[in-house]
């Protein structure tokens, strides 16, 4: 009888400790956030850059017409790079548009604002310094790549996938393109354009 006492007694002090426990348990857990960081991964073009999808439906949807709207800004082109990020409700835009359309970077911040879920835009786009010397460059550049062999394919479209940026002479390749041969060909195509001081090339390979 009297270990029975015991054990009723053990079994009542012990449903105690943890009826006490469980809710600081729970407080100490941090509360769930979206891990996921959704991002273009280069310049918003026409058929590559898809984004990883998330668990928030809202996100999903916030991606998506961040891409729409940005694609549909009438003076964004090829000499341009706007990409962008989604964190929760919070959408980066970085990036750089030349001066001459550098209107793009107001637009595409009031664009993306308009999108609805969207609690919060960070503009980090750079309007690159006017020079006529760039804006020669760019022209040249684009004309040696759309005349090398496979690249042209890559101009077809109305966003075309390969973005070329020029600040200071100094061209930076971006966007995507379908095989290594062709990343290593744009490489070449730009650096035999004379006056040009520094080639980087930052095309992804896609399949």
């Amino acid at each position: 009888m009297r270990r029975l006492l015991l054990f009723s007694l053990l079994l009542t002090m012990s449903a105690a400790a943890v009826a006490q426990t469980s809710p600081a348990t729970a407080a100490s857990q941090p509360a769930s956030t979206s891990a996921v960081l959704m991002s273009s991964n280069g310049p918003v073009v026409a058929d590559y850059g898809k984004q990883p999808q998330s668990s928030d439906p809202v996100e999903n949807n916030i991606a998506k017409e961040v891409r729409h709207e940005l694609l549909m800004l009438p003076y964004y082109s090829l000499f341009d790079d706007l990409e962008y990020t989604v964190q929760g409700r919070t959408v980066t835009l970085s990036g750089s548009v030349t001066s001459e359309h550098g209107v793009t970077k107001t637009d595409a911040e009031n664009a993306v604002k308009r999108i609805e879920g969207v609690d919060k835009v960070i503009n980090n786009i750079k309007i690159l310094p006017a020079s006529p010397m760039d804006q020669r460059a760019r022209i040249k550049v684009y004309r040696s790549l759309e005349n090398t062999a496979s690249l042209s394919r890559y101009f077809w479209e109305a966003a075309p996938s390969i973005h070329i940026v020029v600040d200071n002479q100094r061209v930076t390749l971006k966007g995507f393109v379908m095989n290594e041969m062709d990343k290593n060909l744009a490489t070449m195509a730009a650096k035999q354009v004379p006056g040009i001081f520094q080639v980087t090339n930052e095309l992804r390979v896609v399949k």
